[in-house]
């Protein structure tokens, strides 16, 4: 299943940096040494693949649920958070699109997939780029 995901992944991605993506957002990755090959996705001895469910069905009758981003957002971070207290490695990556995932795991049409995280120990090699935070003064507002 993870040498599928993967497969389906690289094939999208490869569109988005061959076609989709714009020039100024290829420009933005360059320094992070991204591409379409996402080798992680089978290396990785977990994969954790996150779905919202948009509404809920009941019978013939859908539904509506509320706060849906907002919430599996928030639950997804507690995730990511405990993974890291266990000393495991994560990354979220979201190829776009991710309509495959739905697909490759058999989930019905109300569910669609939210995030894609490999997880694990990290590699000896494994490299976390220095990207800076914004200073508190930056965004605390103070009255």
């Amino acid at each position: 299943m993870k040498r599928q995901i993967r497969e389906a992944a690289e094939s999208e991605e490869r569109s988005n940096y061959e076609r989709r993506f714009p020039e100024e957002w290829l420009a933005a990755l360059e320094p992070f040494g991204t591409d379409w090959h996402k080798p992680f996705l089978e290396a990785a001895p977990w994969l954790i693949v996150v779905f919202r469910i948009d509404y809920g069905v009941e019978g013939a009758r859908k539904l509506k649920h509320y706060y849906v981003s907002e919430s599996v957002g928030i639950a997804t971070g507690f995730l990511l958070a405990a993974l890291h207290a266990a000393g495991l490695a994560t990354l979220t990556h979201t190829p776009s699109p991710m309509g495959f995932l739905s697909r490759l795991l058999d989930r019905p049409a109300n569910e669609r997939p939210f995030l894609l995280i490999p997880a694990g120990y990290p590699a000896a090699e494994c490299e976390v780029p220095d990207i800076p935070k914004k200073r508190l003064e930056d965004v605390l507002i103070v009255r």
